[in-house]
């Protein structure tokens, strides 16, 4: 099964890209799935039919899906609110502001990767592609796994048998709402969702992102803050789309500036995405809605005669890299994140209580859970070498670590010694 993400600055044609990228996929036979991420859907107008918040079929072997957020939410986290709602009210809080407060931030995220999620593991599909929103909201999507699970471990801190036992005493001496076991259900399912959409998101052999741009300055700028953001969470990008390309027979003067303008930013992007492959794709003479335009755009993406596994397959892997690696060297053990793009001085890291490594490059930070390994050895440095943050960790001369605790399946080991802790 493959997962492909299309991201990019609002404008850019990432609708028109997913489509075209999901049509060629059902016509080599794959089932096919595309769903809209973005609030403002607009799927449904680039195949010129309605889709709605149901699976709709679109052609042989494709299906689509402007996904409500309204309903998902109330599927994955109904039974907690109305829990939440009763805490809150208990508390003297109004009701209309008992609701709003009982949503999580980013629970609209949260909704979108879930039916991502579903769909992979319903077993239906054989690729599934996502039509993101604007860049800033699909990096909150793509990063509100860690922020959800730390969030839920704060706002219920009880354990189950704990309430199970003291339930008959609360009931007697106070009206304060307890959870039941279908609030227990439902945070335990959803904490589990947590954990299957890291996996399958940041599983390289799955899932790839692609970010789609334009030949202009501001737009190749953004794409850069976005790629250099997807390494730091951990996703896979194996290919950049440069849509909407001036195509070269064009000779009205009225276009010469834009011309070399797009030939200035078109060599900004290679030299930027370097070693990703560049998929450009031209400015049509028309709109790129129906079925037909669609196809011309995906012939144009991908080549002519499509055969599955071949040049013109959009699900292939068009690049493989390694984001993050655990390796020896020196007498050091070293963790390595790939951070393109981003400048030396920007990079800021410390270590939590927690034994997780916080790295903060301006706006935007991403807890990393250091393998069992290496949580306990101290940090000895940190170097930017080739596009890659690679912080060193003290090795004792009578200190193994084995292969084993140094593998990223091992971060979950942290996670459980601290949940266990805690308990």
């Amino acid at each position: 099964m493959r997962i492909l993400l299309y991201t990019g600055k609002g404008g850019v044609g990432k609708t028109s890209i997913s489509a075209a990228t999901a049509l060629r996929s059902a016509e080599l036979g794959y089932r096919t799935a595309v769903l809209s991420t973005d609030p403002a859907h607009s799927l449904g107008d680039s195949f010129d039919v309605r889709i709605g918040p149901e699976l709709t079929e679109l052609a042989p072997n494709l299906w689509g899906q402007e996904i409500d957020l309204v309903t998902q939410m109330d599927d994955h986290w109904g039974r907690v609110q109305t829990y939440l709602n009763a805490i809150f009210a208990w508390q003297g809080m109004e009701g209309l502001v008992a609701e709003e407060t009982a949503v999580l931030p980013g629970m609209e995220e949260l909704a979108s990767l879930m039916q991502i999620v579903h769909l992979a593991d319903s077993g239906r599909f054989d690729v599934i592609i996502i039509d993101a929103a604007p860049t800033g909201s699909t990096l909150q999507l793509l990063s509100f796994p860690e922020v959800a699970r730390w969030y839920i471990e704060k706002v219920f801190p009880f354990q189950r048998k704990t309430i199970q036992i003291a339930r008959p005493v609360v009931k007697r001496f106070s009206d304060m709402p307890i959870p039941d076991e279908d609030v227990f259900d439902s945070i335990t399912d959803l904490v589990s969702h947590l954990e299957r959409m890291s996996k399958l998101l940041t599983d390289s052999s799955v899932s790839s992102t692609r970010v789609v741009l334009n030949p202009e300055k501001m737009v190749v700028k953004e794409a850069q803050r976005a790629y250099t953001y997807l390494n730091l969470y951990g996703y896979a990008v194996d290919g950049v789309v440069c849509n909407r390309v001036f195509p070269q027979h064009l000779t009205d003067s009225y276009f010469d500036i834009w011309k070399d303008a797009q030939a200035k930013n078109l060599q900004l992007v290679r030299e930027a995405f370097h070693p990703l492959p560049i998929f450009e794709v031209p400015l049509f003479d028309q709109e790129v809605t129906g079925i037909g335009m669609l196809e011309q755009m995906a012939l144009t993406l991908f080549g002519p005669e499509p055969v599955q596994g071949g040049a013109g397959d959009p699900t292939r892997h068009f690049y493989h890299g390694k984001p993050q690696d655990v390796f020896e060297r020196d007498g050091y053990y070293v963790l390595s994140l790939a951070l393109p793009l981003v400048d030396r001085e920007d990079v800021k890291l410390h270590r939590s209580v927690y034994d997780e490594l916080i790295v903060r490059i301006g706006n935007w930070k991403r807890n990393v859970a250091l393998p069992l390994g290496l949580a306990k050895l101290d940090i000895a440095g940190a170097r930017y070498e080739d596009d890659r943050l690679n912080i060193m960790f003290v090795r004792e001369p009578d200190q193994e670590v084995t292969p084993e605790e140094l593998e990223p399946s091992a971060w979950r080991n942290l996670r459980t010694r601290f949940n266990n802790a805690r308990a």
